[in-house]
């Protein structure tokens, strides 16, 4: 629906849905913000088992011109269409400059078991990652990878951050997010699925070129990524079926976590799919 008059900060509508901006408001309302006409694209057409995701849209007037496909989709799955002032806008958005558009969405719920059950060839494991524009990053490599499934283990950063959201481009909402498991539970769980676990680690024994050139990453295949700045504890990637290294050719001392995810999950899709 759309009002006669934008809404302004003071509308209820709009604080209701600027609390969202909390973890922990999040967590009670089960939502959260879509902010920026991409990932507000990606989530009206989410076809999950839950059905449509999106409840509300707020729109300023000139999104609303631009974006008039948006505001029919929206109709189309029973969102709410809101137009807001700049200034509501402003309070809603969490980036400097707002392009127009924010929804509100019900969570993306999936459990580690159900998310196995259709039997992904290609995971990405995070623990304890808390950088949200990693961990969003990573969600948007695994998914132009082809990955099945996606976990934020342990004390990993919230998915519904809105930088995590951001960061994904669109991609949270076509891969499988799952979050709230312990690190030792999701690798245990995932290789009890029949899937190999390898550890991303500069201290690997073998490279990820190698177990390439033996055919070995063309099984279904788990990466597990450490924290951005201590890495894998010895605990934690001892877990794993094998610890593997990216080879440095340069002078660089290392790669950082969103590159690293990146160059795994592609070298394992190539391998599956030759």
């Amino acid at each position: 629906m759309t009002g006669s008059e934008p809404l302004t900060t003071r509308s209820t509508r709009v604080k209701q849905a600027r609390k969202l901006a909390r973890r922990a408001s999040r967590t009670s309302a089960r939502r959260f913000l879509a902010e920026g006409p991409q990932a507000v694209r990606e989530a009206l057409a989410y076809t999950g088992p839950g059905g449509p995701c999106v409840r509300e849209i707020f729109a300023t007037a000139d999104a609303e011109d631009r974006y008039s496909d948006l505001r029919d989709a929206a109709r189309a799955v029973d969102a709410d269409w809101l137009l807001v002032d700049d200034e509501a806008m402003a309070a809603l958005a969490d980036t400097v400059s707002p392009q127009g558009l924010v929804a509100v969405c019900d969570f993306l719920d999936v459990s580690l078991s159900d998310a196995l059950d259709q039997a992904p060839d290609l995971v990405a494991i995070c623990a304890n990652i808390r950088d949200p524009g990693n961990a969003g990053t990573v969600i948007r490599c695994a998914d132009a990878a082809g990955a099945g499934l996606v976990v934020l283990a342990g004390e990993s950063v919230d998915p519904y951050n809105g930088k995590v959201v951001r960061s994904s481009a669109g991609s949270l909402f076509h891969v499988p997010v799952v979050s709230g498991v312990t690190v030792i539970e999701t690798v245990r769980t995932v290789q009890e699925a029949g899937i190999v676990v390898l550890a991303a680690d500069g201290a690997g024994e073998v490279d990820v070129d190698q177990l390439l050139d033996t055919g070995d990453l063309a099984r279904r295949t788990a990466w597990l990524f450490g924290n951005e700045a201590w890495g894998l504890p010895t605990v934690v990637a001892g877990l794993a079926d094998a610890v593997v290294r990216l080879p440095i050719y340069g002078r660089a001392e290392s790669l950082n976590l969103a590159t690293a995810a990146a160059v795994c999950l592609y070298t394992s899709a190539r391998a599956q799919r030759r």
